[in-house]
């Protein structure tokens, strides 16, 4: 596969607070000081004796992918067991910071991407892998979501994702609609499929994570082709620019095409009501599409990429999350055998194909049609998932502090001005283009 570009060199900083990212939510949580000794060399215990490792994960819908996959390691490494434990995505920034901080943290973790993750590795918590066999094989800018300040690599990236439409094709065709190729045929076929009786938008407001997802696919509508996100990068402009502010606003006209009650709607209620056949139209991530199909497998399913302003279209993508070895554990050589074997092909094709996902391994492809579109849209089309790549710093991070200001815009208290004002405010306490 051809690399990846995700302009992520500004996000691998240190970050104070683990945020949410991708294909999760919850709050976020400031990582506390490693204790007791410093972390040794990978080296561990074990030998020809048996083992097991601890896993865990903020992914509970994967535990029975998880299974096949871990079978398929085992049988190579007979003598290593590795014990999967997920956790609820909300929960799972907590618990794994308690854990750290206790010196009882899993052998291995799945690692936030970006800044969040970064911030463990330079607490001190994770142990480095450069020396894992085919790390370098990842291209720079896909490791860059695991890369600390010193240089080093902490994650073995897991998966490519992207964040985009998905439609209900057989509602498509029963109402002779298309695939829109601008935000007014956007607005047009919502406002079509509503005064059919039809939920044009499967949409909910309680959990925050799912704003700031919906708002990256939205966003690059209004300013994809103005140069926009480079001028972030340099300080001429900020978050409470036109094209920003344009993006809060387009949030906001969605509104009359969402569910009732939207804003008591989390993620299970939105993905049933699309896979069940309720609504037309559902924005969320690539993870989401084995869920869906597990729902529905009959469901006659496809995605659009964002239509822009400038005439084109754009799929938000990153690196969504990476594992990682504690530096505390007691079996880190066979810590690191999971490491090596994360990063080969039979890894990507299993977790590729298992979960209907791309795979960060270079060179897989999937027996699924929409996860390859996926792949070659993210290869030619692609634009960086703002708040992720970017933004997910701050004390709260300034990706928490959208997802609370959006909230707060659909609940009535604030307007979209004054979201961006919040989502400045925030972003001015440690952008480094915005302290120049």
């Amino acid at each position: 596969m051809k690399q990846f570009r995700f302009h992520a060199a500004a996000s691998v900083v240190l970050a104070a607070a683990m945020a949410l990212a991708g294909c999760s939510g919850g709050s976020s949580t400031e990582p506390a000081k490693p204790g007791g000794e410093p972390a040794g060399n990978a080296g561990g215990q074990g030998g020809g004796q048996q083992v097991t490792l601890s896993m865990h994960s903020w992914r509970v819908e994967d535990t029975d992918g998880y299974k096949q996959i871990i079978k398929a390691f085992e049988a190579d490494n007979p003598n290593i067991k590795i014990e999967f434990k997920p956790f609820k995505a909300t929960e799972y920034n907590t618990i794994l910071n308690t854990a750290l901080q206790s010196d009882s943290g899993p052998d291995i973790l799945q690692l936030r991407p970006y800044a969040p993750g970064v911030s463990l590795a330079e607490a001190g918590f994770l142990e480095p892998l450069d020396s894992v066999t085919g790390i370098s094989s990842f291209p720079k800018d896909v490791l860059a979501a695991a890369t600390a300040k010193d240089g080093k690599v902490y994650g073995v990236p897991l998966s490519l994702n992207s964040t985009q439409f998905y439609y209900n094709k057989k509602i498509f065709d029963e109402n002779g609609l298309k695939e829109p190729k601008s935000w007014d045929e956007l607005i047009a076929l919502s406002k079509t499929l509503k005064e059919k009786g039809i939920v044009p938008i499967s949409f909910g407001a309680k959990e925050g994570w799912l704003l700031s997802l919906s708002h990256g696919v939205i966003a690059p509508s209004n300013y994809n082709g103005t140069g926009y996100l480079e001028k972030l990068k340099t300080g001429e402009s900020d978050l409470k620019s036109p094209e920003f502010l344009g993006s809060v606003k387009r949030m906001q006209e969605l509104i009359p095409y969402f569910p009732e009650n939207y804003v008591g709607l989390e993620l299970n209620d939105m993905r049933t009501l699309f896979a069940t056949g309720k609504a037309a139209m559902f924005i969320n991530g690539s993870f989401e599409l084995e869920g869906i199909k597990k729902l529905n497998p009959d469901l006659q399913l496809d995605f659009f990429p964002m239509p822009t302003d400038d005439g084109k279209a754009v799929i938000t993508t990153w690196v969504d999350g990476s594992y990682a070895v504690n530096s505390k554990s007691k079996h880190k050589q066979e810590a690191m055998k999971f490491m090596e074997f994360m990063a080969t092909k039979k890894f990507g094709e299993l977790f590729a194909n298992q979960f209907k996902r791309i795979s960060a391994v270079s060179g897989v492809t999937t027996d699924d049609a929409l996860v390859n579109k996926m792949a070659e849209l993210s290869q030619s089309s692609s634009t960086p998932y703002l708040m992720v790549v970017d933004f997910a710093e701050g004390k709260p991070t300034t990706k928490q502090t959208l997802e609370n200001a959006l909230q707060g815009m659909y609940l009535g208290k604030l307007s979209p001005e004054q979201v961006v004002d919040e989502v400045q405010k925030s972003a001015a306490t440690w952008y480094p283009a915005f302290k120049k």
